[in-house]
């Protein structure tokens, strides 16, 4: 065959895998999988609270012990170790009972751990982790002041110029940092051989108690429990819900509380399955997921009155937020989260992503054109000023936090307009509602990004990995809305894409990108970043080219590629720290891809 029956019968493939992997509901229900900090920390809680999970926590402890490499445990391949990943999934072994310090892979780790600086090193994270179970002392003073909850809005600094993510969060922490609370039971491990410093000694003092008023605790509270999901979490976050439980204990909340006991259960929801033990998903992907593979089915041909797409758009339309939930603009409603129980913290890329899914359904039926409307009117809404959008809401974008020397806190405290996230909106308002570059909103985010553009002629994204997931979608989203392919910043980009192209005929970034903020190379290319590269490719050429030939052979031989290439991490969540492997994105894109690449060759 030559290769474009080769693209159409590996079209034909995916399509029919995607169909049978449905769900009844019309849900996909991928994995989202990432490190080990989400499994260590639900053992380290369960036997905190002594409830009886033998069995849940054997099974997250035949992950943790599946998941290391000579007692370290890393977050992507070429991670030569993660330090805080070590130390969380060693302190949880323990913690569970099932391991003892004459395991060779338990001496390894805490060799490890040792040669590189021993616990002081950690994250902040997880040292935050560890003090919480009294494994590592709290410092002297807790740099975040519970006040800052009753600071007024009009004020440059208050609770919610930070990020909705960093608000689910912080409420818990604030509490927990400001009582400097610990716990410690039976089940609690020593530690204080892992000390490099006489750190050790002061978990022998008593911690001085942090200044709070009771009005601020309270405040913190009430914000805590209005904000519990529908499933016992907060936030639909299994992070922030291990720290609201915490919060809760420290309140003085009883391990039989039902406000406990639904956390835990709602945390037991969010488990998947696997021939490797349960992994506990911090955020299931399941609204993304079923948005851009209906999306992409719909792309590579599939009707809309097929019962596979039929259902997807029924549950989208059934998990829109419907009633605005935030500050000022935020309120608006009409947008879509993330995860299934998320009901109040609508983002950009869902609510754009479920808008592309839903699009023919608008033309045909007027309930979805009232849905539609209503995201297309959130969408707009929630451009920034400086033309960009970004993850969850306007104007998070305060500088005067960020600048805390607190690991990662200029990634997480502020929301500024993101490459990805412009890009991606822009490819959506060019397409789906025609917009151009004449008009005064798409003009001031193609102005955006073009401020924003590298010198070596890429983007930075967000939320994927990283440079080459950034550049895809500015490039698309120029592109769409008419800006032309002689235009410097799109030359430029296609020549920094053709120059990264690796010897496979593929594309391959590693992760330790955006910790470096600069593009690292992988030594092999993945499939995932391989479809983003020539997909951007695609939508600057008016023919296909040798090199696009090289990345559309590489996606089709997937099975002759090592399964590092399928399962390395392409979603992004805190630099250094926290990375996604979708198990939905060797279908999702290579689909998209492969189905851009035969409509370009069939005009």
């Amino acid at each position: 065959m030559n290769l474009k029956e080769n693209v159409q019968t590996e079209i034909q493939r995916l399509i029919k895998a995607i169909k049978e992997e449905q769900c009844n509901d019309g849900t996909w229900r991928y994995c989202f999988e990432s490190g080990p900090m989400t499994d260590a920390y639900m053992i380290i809680m369960l036997r905190v609270l002594e409830f009886d999970e033998d069995e849940l926590i054997r099974n997250l402890v035949t992950r943790l012990l599946c998941t290391q490499q000579d007692g370290v445990w890393k977050l992507y391949e070429d991670d030569e170790g993660n330090l805080s990943a070590t130390i969380e999934a060693y302190t949880a072994l323990f913690f569970s009972g099932y391991v003892n310090t004459s395991d060779e892979n338990m001496k390894k780790a805490e060799k490890y751990i040792l040669d590189h600086g021993g616990l002081e090193k950690a994250h902040v994270s997880t040292k935050f982790m560890l003090a919480l179970n009294r494994l590592y002392p709290w410092p002297r003073f807790f740099p975040l002041p519970l006040s800052i909850i009753h600071l007024p809005a009009f004020l440059p600094v208050n609770f919610h110029t930070f990020s909705s993510y960093v608000r689910a969060h912080f409420a818990p922490v604030l509490i927990l940092g400001n009582q400097k609370f610990s716990i410690s039971n039976r089940w609690t491990p020593d530690l204080s051989h892992l000390f490099k410093s006489h750190k050790a000694n002061k978990l022998r003092e008593t911690p001085l108690d942090g200044f709070s008023t009771n009005s601020a605790i309270k405040k913190a509270e009430k914000y805590i429990i209005q904000s519990i999901e529908h499933d016992g979490t907060l936030y639909s976050y299994a992070s922030a819900t291990f720290y609201m439980v915490y919060a809760l204990l420290a309140l003085g909340y009883r391990h039989a509380s039902p406000l406990i006991q639904n956390a835990v259960q709602g945390l037991k929801s969010l488990l998947y399955k696997s021939g490797e033990g349960y992994h506990l998903q911090n955020s299931p992907s399941t609204v993304w997921d079923t948005a851009l593979l209906s999306y992409a089915l719909q792309e590579a041909g599939v009707s809309v009155e097929d019962p596979v797409i039929e259902s997807s758009a029924r549950y989208l339309l059934s998990v829109q937020h419907r009633e605005g939930a935030g500050q000022f603009v935020q309120s608006i409603p009409g947008g879509w989260g993330f995860s299934e129980s998320n009901t109040s913290n609508p983002d950009t890329d869902d609510t754009q992503a479920a808008l592309r899914a839903l699009s023919s359904f608008s033309l045909l039926d007027p309930e979805y054109r009232k849905s539609w409307n209503s995201g297309v009117n959130r969408l707009l809404a929630i451009q920034n000023d400086d033309g960009g959008w970004s993850s969850f809401e306007k104007r998070i974008h305060t500088n005067l936090m960020a600048s805390l020397p607190i690991q990662n806190f200029k990634d997480t405290i502020i929301d500024p307009s993101t490459a990805d996230l412009t890009g991606r909106t822009l490819e959506f308002l060019g397409n789906y509602l025609k917009l151009t570059i004449s008009h005064p909103r798409v003009k001031a985010g193609v102005g955006w990004l073009l401020d924003h553009q590298e010198k070596d002629g890429s983007w930075y994204g967000r939320w994927g990995v990283s440079y080459i997931y950034g550049t895809w979608a500015a490039i698309t989203g120029m592109r769409a809305v008419g800006v032309p392919t002689d235009h410097p910043a799109i030359q430029k980009a296609e020549q920094w894409l053709l120059t990264i192209q690796q010897i496979d005929g593929g594309w391959g970034e590693s992760c330790k990108s955006d910790s470096e903020r600069t593009y690292i190379p992988l030594s092999f290319s993945t499939i995932v970043q391989t479809s983003w590269a020539v997909d951007a490719l695609l939508s600057i050429y008016d023919d296909t080219t040798s090199d696009v030939d090289k990345g559309i052979a590489y996606i089709l031989n997937w099975k002759e590629h090592p399964e590092k290439m399928m399962t390395y991490p392409t979603g992004a969540g805190l630099p250094g720290h926290f990375y996604i492997h979708y198990h939905s994105y060797n279908r999702i894109w290579p689909l998209l891809t492969l189905s851009h690449y035969l409509k370009r060759i069939d005009r």
